[in-house]
C-alpha cells in the first residue's frame, strides 16, 4: 500500500473516522490493529517475527527494570541479540555467504538462500533497540501495557521508512494524547499534500532520468544522471516523511522533523545535521558517543566518526557500495573536523552561503554514486564519466528544471524566513489554495507510474 495511492488515502480516511468516532478506550486497539493491517497488506508472512520482536524486547525492558545489574545486562543483551539476530539474517546473510565463497575460491551462491527483507526491518529494530537501551540508562521508564508497545512499533505512518521516532516522544503523545488543533489539522494536510507532490511531481520524474543513467543510457550524460537521483532520493525520501509526519499529526502524534532542506547545508557535517535527521541523531545516541565521540583525542575523535558512518553506510544495505558510501562521509566529517569547518551557518541564509552549499552538494552528489550503483566497478566508471566533458547529453525538459527551480526558491525562502512554517497560521483560504496548487502542480507533472520509495528495500 504506497503512500501515494488512493488505496493508502482511502485506508486512512477510514482509520481517522474509526479512531475519532470510537470511545476513547478501543482508539488505540483501533490503531493497533490498523497498523498491522497495513503491515499485512504487504506481507503477511512476517507478522509472527514483528510481533515476536514486539514481545522480545517489551518483556526485557520490564526485566531490566526489575533487575539486579548483573541481570539487567543479561536482559539487554537478549534484547540485541534478537534485533540485530534477525537483522544480520535476513540482511545480511547472503552478502556474508557470498563474500566468505569468494574468499575462499568458491561460486559466490554456494550458500545463498532465497531471503526476502521484511518490511521496514532496519527501522523498527533500531527504534526497539533505543527504547531497550535506554531503559537500561534509566532515561526511560518501561512501558507496562503491551498493547502500548506493540503500537510504538507497529505504527503504521512511520512502520516502512520512519523517521525513527524516540520511544519518550512517542509514548509522551499517547499517554498525554490530545487532539489536533485546527493549526495542527492544517500543517498535517499540508504535508501529506507537499509530500505527495513531491514524490509524484519531482522525485519520479528525476528517478526516470536517473534509472535510465545507471542502466547504461550514456546519452543522459553522467552529471545529468547522477544530479537527477540526488533530486531523486531528496524528493522520494522527504516526500515520504511528509506524508508521515503528517499522517501522524492528524491522529494526534506530533513526530519530529526529519528533514530540513540538507542541500542548503553549507558542510557535510551540517548536510548531517539536515538529512534523516532521526537516523543521524539515533547513530550520535548509540554508536558514536558510545564509542568515545570526541571525549578522547583527536585520532579517536576520526576513528569514531569512520565508525559511525560505516555503521550507517551498512544499516543502508548489504552491500560494499553502502560501505563505501558511509566510509566516504565518515572521512569527510573527520576532515572537517580536522580543518574546523564543520560548523553550521550563522543566521538567516543568504547568498554569502551559495558557494559552501554548492560544494556541499557536489560532495553529497558524488557519494550518491556509491549508494546508488549496483557495483563498485560500476561506481569506478561513473566517477570516471563524471570528470569527462559530455559530448551528447539528452536535456532536462525544461518543465521540470522550471519546477525545480521554484522549489528552490521556496527552499530558500524557508531557510530565511520559515515562510511554509507560518503557512499554517495563515486563513484557512489561503492553506486550501496552496494544496489546491500542490494538487494541480502534481497532476500536471505525475507520470503515473508507481514507483516505490527508494528507502521502502531497506
Amino acid at each position: 500500500m504506497l503512500f501515494c495511492t488512493y488505496e493508502y488515502f482511502a485506508f486512512f480516511a477510514t482509520v481517522v473516522a474509526l479512531f475519532y468516532l470510537a470511545p476513547r478506550q478501543w482508539r488505540k486497539p483501533i490503531l493497533l490493529a490498523s497498523s498491522y493491517l497495513f503491515y499485512i497488506s504487504w506481507n503477511w508472512r512476517f507478522v509472527p517475527l514483528l510481533a515476536g520482536l514486539t514481545l522480545i524486547d517489551y518483556v526485557a525492558a520490564i526485566w531490566i527494570e526489575r533487575s539486579a545489574p548483573g541481570r539487567r545486562k543479561l536482559a539487554l543483551l537478549v534484547s540485541l541479540g534478537a534485533n540485530l539476530g534477525f537483522l544480520g539474517f535476513f540482511k545480511y546473510y547472503n552478502f556474508a555467504a557470498s563474500n566468505l565463497a569468494a574468499a575462499l575460491g568458491l561460486p559466490g551462491d554456494r550458500w545463498r538462500l532465497a531471503v526476502i527483507l521484511p518490511l521496514g526491518i532496519s527501522f523498527h529494530t533500531f527504534q526497539s533497540i533505543s527504547y531497550v537501551v535506554d531503559v537500561y540508562r534509566g532515561e526511560q521508564r518501561s512501558v507496562r501495557r503491551f498493547l502500548d508497545y506493540a503500537l510504538f512499533i507497529s505504527f503504521f505512518p512511520q512502520l516502512v521508512a520512519g523517521p525513527i521516532v524516540r520511544a519518550r516522544r512517542f509514548f509522551g503523545d499517547l499517554t498525554g494524547w490530545s487532539p489536533p488543533t485546527r493549526d495542527e489539522i492544517q500543517k498535517g494536510v499540508f504535508l501529506m499534500l507537499l509530500g505527495v507532490a513531491k514524490k509524484l511531481a519531482l522525485a519520479d520524474n528525476f528517478a526516470a532520468i536517473a534509472d535510465r543513467y545507471f542502466a547504461g543510457d550514456a546519452a543522459t550524460g553522467a552529471w545529468t544522471g547522477v544530479l537527477a537521483f540526488s533530486m531523486q532520493i531528496y524528493f522520494d525520501f522527504s516526500g515520504y516523511t511528509d506524508i508521515a509526519i503528517g499522517s501522524a499529526l492528524l491522529l494526534g502524534f506530533r513526530f519530529p522533523v526529519n528533514f530540513q532542506r540538507p542541500y542548503l547545508a553549507v558542510s557535510i557535517t551540517d548536510f548531517w545535521r539536515r538529512w534523516h535527521i532521526s537516523l543521524s541523531t539515533w547513530l550520535r545516541d548509540y554508536v558514536y558517543i558510545p564509542l568515545g565521540g570526541n571525549r578522547g583525542s583527536r585520532l579517536r575523535t576520526y576513528r569514531n566518526l569512520l565508525l559511525t558512518m560505516l555503521v550507517g553506510g551498512l544499516w543502508h544495505g548489504a552491500n560494499w557500495t553502502f560501505l563505501v558510501w558511509g566510509g566516504y562521509h565518515g572521512v569527510l566529517l573527520a576532515i572537517e573536523r580536522a580543518l574546523g569547518v564543520s560548523r553550521a551557518q550563522e543566521g538567516k541564509w543568504s547568498l554569502r552561503y551559495a558557494p559552501r552549499c554548492l560544494l556541499t552538494f557536489l560532495l553529497a552528489s558524488v557519494g550518491w554514486v556509491f549508494f546508488r550503483a549496483a557495483s563498485l566497478r560500476q561506481a569506478g566508471a561513473i566517477l570516471g564519466d563524471l570528470l569527462h566533458v559530455p559530448v551528447a547529453v539528452r536535456p532536462i525538459e525544461p518543465a521540470l528544471l522550471v519546477l525545480l527551480g521554484c522549489t528552490l526558491l521556496l527552499a530558500i525562502a524557508e531557510e530565511s524566513s520559515k515562510a511554509l512554517d507560518k503557512l499554517r497560521f495563515a486563513p484557512l483560504w489561503a492553506v486550501s489554495a496552496t494544496g489546491g496548487m500542490l494538487l494541480f502542480v502534481t497532476e500536471l507533472f505525475a507520470t503515473g507510474s508507481r514507483i516505490p520509495f527508494i528507502y521502502f528495500q531497506f
